[in-house]
């Protein structure tokens, strides 16, 4: 939400410019010289390598550090961390538990932080998942789009996508796990909240879902799978979308929880292109705070 629509919109087409040029063979250093610095608190696969790739294929370079490497694990404050860092680095990507932590640490900063994933929110996600939705679909303005799961940070994100891009965001989730209160108020009739997959699912152009149980919740995995009962997107949940419609997932999966493998792994699965285009949405992101 701090980009306007516009902005959005200009990321995105820059994305899929970037990842043609790479498919090409054609070299683009835009940001050659400058260091991302990588505070991870959480582990990760696809955000730690789509940015690392990312910035070096741009022609700079990145510092990882996880807590084990850092003052932060000893105690130091966030806002001196932060004071420091950005001294240091060019730009910051954070992927940690709490929201507040990574706001605290961008209002110190004084360079560029990127949210690489918070319990909150997960907006980088959101960034490849509209972008794979556009090269394969077009235009997501006025399309379908449903959420089947739990209302958590990559649903809230949706939520705010929705608003900016002016797409139809249905959730469906049990009672008790719906999304964040706030961000639904404030998106208005672009999101409607059902309880019934099948409700949710009726004519969308696009499905997405998550795991259940998020990191940190692994001790609520029994209670999770027994609410989430009748949620798994499979191939008769999906025979409610529309007959073209495309699916994705953020990935990591669990087959035969969340979603069927007969979807996941079916032809209306586009997770492999989604995955990928978290490399060329975060390099246009990194290239927009950097250079405008």
């Amino acid at each position: 939400m701090d980009l306007s629509p516009e902005e959005l919109g200009q990321i995105l087409r820059r994305a899929i410019e970037l990842k043609t040029l790479r498919r090409k063979g054609q070299p683009c250093e835009s940001l050659k010289g400058k260091v991302l610095g990588m505070v991870f608190e959480k582990s990760s696969t696809r955000t730690r390598v789509s940015f690392e790739s990312g910035i070096f294929q741009l022609g700079g370079m990145a510092i990882f550090l996880s807590p084990r490497d850092t003052q932060l694990g000893r105690g130091e404050p966030i806002e001196d961390t932060a004071r420091v860092l950005s001294r240091m680095v060019d730009i910051i990507a954070v992927r940690t538990f709490g929201q507040e932590g990574l706001e605290r640490f961008a209002r110190h900063s004084t360079v560029p932080v990127i949210n690489a994933l918070t319990d909150k929110f997960h907006p980088c996600q959101v960034l490849a998942d509209v972008q794979t939705f556009i090269e394969l679909r077009g235009d997501i303005f006025g399309a379908n789009v449903a959420w089947i799961g739990d209302g958590n940070n990559m649903c809230n994100s949706l939520i705010n996508a929705a608003r900016l891009l002016r797409f139809n965001l249905r959730v469906a989730c049990p009672k008790g796990y719906e999304p964040d209160d706030n961000l639904l108020g404030l998106a208005g009739d672009r999101v409607s909240v059902f309880h019934d997959p099948k409700t949710a699912i009726e004519s969308a152009d696009l499905v997405v879902t998550d795991v259940w149980a998020s990191m940190g919740q692994e001790n609520e995995q029994r209670a999770r799978m027994a609410a989430f009962d009748g949620f798994q997107v499979n191939s008769r949940l999906m025979s409610g979308a529309k007959a073209n419609a495309v699916v994705m997932h953020c990935l990591p999966a669990h087959r035969g929880e969340e979603i069927a493998a007969e979807v996941i792994d079916g032809p209306q699965s586009v997770v492999w292109e989604e995955a990928e285009n978290r490399l060329h949405a975060q390099k246009a992101l990194m290239e927009f705070l950097l250079l405008g």
